[in-house]
């Protein structure tokens, strides 16, 4: 005879039990709190694009004066000027020109040049990668520069060793960070090219073109870089778990590169972030001093020939590129700490 083992009946409609508070619900609030992360950056990075892109349009119709008959000269006639006004559409009511204007952006057409009667968007596309070539550089070779001395001065001043190496390592890097960008190029210019010769001073030509506008561009965020880099590396090196590495004698290379580096990069990768838009910012002035054919000397001279279009569609570029220097940043510290106030809210 079988025995069959009893079973209780759980009535009907009688709720299932509870499952334990939390559980399966840690990777569901994980992925909330990322997609709430990528909404809100997204929204904040259309808010801001929206309001260069507004400024930018405004910017032509704020210019004291009539920017077409500033363009043309003095001495253009007023059939002229009306007809060039009529052929830009600024005869048309400012909501009918900012819809036009929003439309063309969005077909990737900038307008056309008043001085080279080119697109602009071919004018950019020709000197953009020159003036993205020498910003990337100038950050690479200040991160390279910046990293190891400021982990070394830290590593050599740590708990008050060292007072005249920290000394000068705070004056040499204030001093080296308040130059101006330009002034820096003008003394550049004088001392290598001028009086050495050892350098051209002139124009993109060969790899040698390349030092002295890289130097000026990378000197002064070297400097405050490497200020971060070793503020964070003397705080890094009092916690717990670099106190546990000495402990277990490791060799200081590991220590300190394996254990402290990794854990003081987070802020220096935000002021990274920030550097490298300073840094296409500050082409503008550099290409100058050094006759570079790349966007800054091109928003230069369309300013002064009040080329208007040609200064709307650069400042559109440096805008866009600042923007999207950020929110890189802004994912790349989300990815590498989750538990930062980015990756929480």
């Amino acid at each position: 005879m079988t025995t069959q083992t009893p079973t209780t009946a759980r009535p009907a409609g009688a709720a299932r039990p509870a499952r334990p508070a939390g559980a399966g619900t840690g990777a569901g609030a994980a992925q909330h709190r990322w997609l709430r992360f990528a909404v809100r950056r997204s929204g904040r990075l259309l808010v801001s694009l929206w309001v260069l892109v507004t400024a930018a349009f405004l910017m032509i119709h704020l210019v004291p004066g009539d920017p077409v008959r500033a363009s043309l000269g003095p001495t253009a006639s007023a059939e002229l000027v009306a007809a060039r006004r009529e052929s830009l559409g600024l005869d048309q009511p400012l909501w009918v020109q900012y819809a036009t204007y929003l439309r063309d952006l969005l077909t990737g057409d900038l307008g056309t040049s008043f001085g080279s009667q080119l697109p602009v968007a071919d004018t950019i596309a020709q000197r953009l990668p020159a003036t993205a070539t020498l910003a990337l550089l100038a950050f690479l070779v200040a991160v390279l520069v910046a990293v190891p001395v400021g982990v070394a001065v830290a590593v050599a001043t740590r708990r008050g060793r060292a007072p005249r190496t920290e000394l000068g390592f705070a004056s040499t890097s204030v001093f080296l960070a308040t130059i101006p960008d330009f002034l820096l190029a003008v003394a550049l210019v004088w001392v290598f090219g001028v009086t050495l010769g050892w350098l051209p001073i002139a124009g993109q030509d060969g790899a040698a073109s390349f030092v002295l506008p890289v130097l000026a561009l990378a000197v002064g965020p070297a400097a405050v870089l490497a200020r971060i880099v070793r503020v964070e590396m003397l705080a890094v090196l009092e916690t717990d778990y670099v106190r546990t590495a000495r402990a277990k004698r490791l060799p200081p290379s590991a220590v300190h590169l394996g254990h402290a580096l990794p854990n003081a990069v987070t802020a220096s990768l935000t002021l990274g972030g920030l550097l490298l838009g300073q840094l296409v910012a500050g082409t503008v002035l550099v290409e100058s001093v050094f006759a570079w054919p790349g966007l800054g000397s091109t928003i230069v001279e369309s300013i002064l020939a009040k080329d208007y279009p040609l200064v709307q569609g650069t400042v559109l570029v440096y805008g866009v590129g600042v923007l999207i220097v950020n929110t890189l940043v802004d994912v790349a510290l989300a990815v590498l700490d989750p538990r930062s106030t980015i990756g929480e809210s």
